[in-house]
């Protein structure tokens, strides 16, 4: 049975990853700061901020799945600190104690430049001036030049799982005054593993690769199915691929969602 480290084991998605990462057959390792892992996962006490408390995290592991993360947040210092710092305090372990180990980490969609002309490909230049696409950015090139076998996995708006990321649409579309047609990539839960499950057998090595199901999501058609839908708007849209990633090198490398639609896994009781 190999062994894997599941960093943000507690977070949105890592608590629904973990399950499934026991499920396909890892011995799993959750790095906490507490006593408590996902049902199936083994608790290891750590801190990406404590380089010392790693090494014994990563001590003979085959893989990493690094999804450990700060985002919403006004504090920017904790955003660089635990996305920038504590990705290179993983490296340096694994570099240290686990040095085949395969390294997946999971970025964002967010790195792509709203004012985009198309759909963001992994080829683009990225220079996002927000903390946490910024700091995931800083956190990629880290990993990209550790020597270490290594994926980057850009995931979307993630949902599913009864996770209250959908439900929370109308209220993020007001707070950030969400235009009703800005569309945006999305994967359910069930596809982040189909990502992890693949980028996991060497496929992805040496990538980054954009992850999204098949159809694009607009924030009004969001609202809907979460229940609460916003007043739609025929204002011009400013940015009209913002929150769009293509998802070609997903599909040449394999990836297929196992939920290929929003509006499917809603009807299908996924949500």
């Amino acid at each position: 049975m190999p062994t894997l480290l599941l960093t943000g084991a507690t977070g949105l998605i890592g608590s629904r990853l973990a399950p499934r990462l026991v499920d396909a057959g890892f011995d799993c390792r959750a790095l906490v700061r507490g006593d408590t892992a996902p049902e199936g996962a083994t608790a290891v006490r750590g801190d990406l901020t404590d380089p010392a408390s790693l090494g014994l995290a990563v001590e003979g592991v085959d893989a990493v799945v690094h999804l450990g993360a700060l985002f919403r947040t006004e504090d920017e210092d904790a955003i660089w600190a635990i996305n920038r710092d504590g990705t290179r305090n993983l490296v340096a372990a694994v570099k240290a104690h686990a040095p085949s180990a395969r390294v997946v980490m999971a970025s964002t969609s967010n790195v792509y430049d709203a004012a985009a002309v198309r759909p963001g490909r992994e080829t683009d230049d990225c220079t996002p001036a927000a903390a946490y696409p910024a700091s995931k950015i800083a956190a990629e090139a880290i990993l990209r030049e550790s020597g270490l076998t290594w994926v980057v996995l850009r995931l979307p708006f993630v949902y599913g799982d009864g996770d209250g990321h959908l439900e929370a649409m109308p209220t993020l579309s007001q707070r950030f005054g969400l235009h009703p047609a800005n569309t945006y990539s999305v994967a359910h839960h069930r596809d982040v593993m189909t990502a992890v499950g693949i980028a996991l057998t060497g496929a992805m090595d040496g990538r980054v690769v954009n992850i999204a199901d098949d159809a694009p999501v607009t924030v009004l058609e969001m609202t809907e199915i979460a229940g609460a839908p916003i007043e739609g708007s025929s204002e011009p849209l400013p940015h009209p691929w913002a929150g769009r990633m293509d998802t070609t090198l997903a599909r040449e490398l394999g990836f297929r969602p196992a939920v290929p639609t929003m509006r499917g896994a809603a009807r299908d009781g996924l949500l």
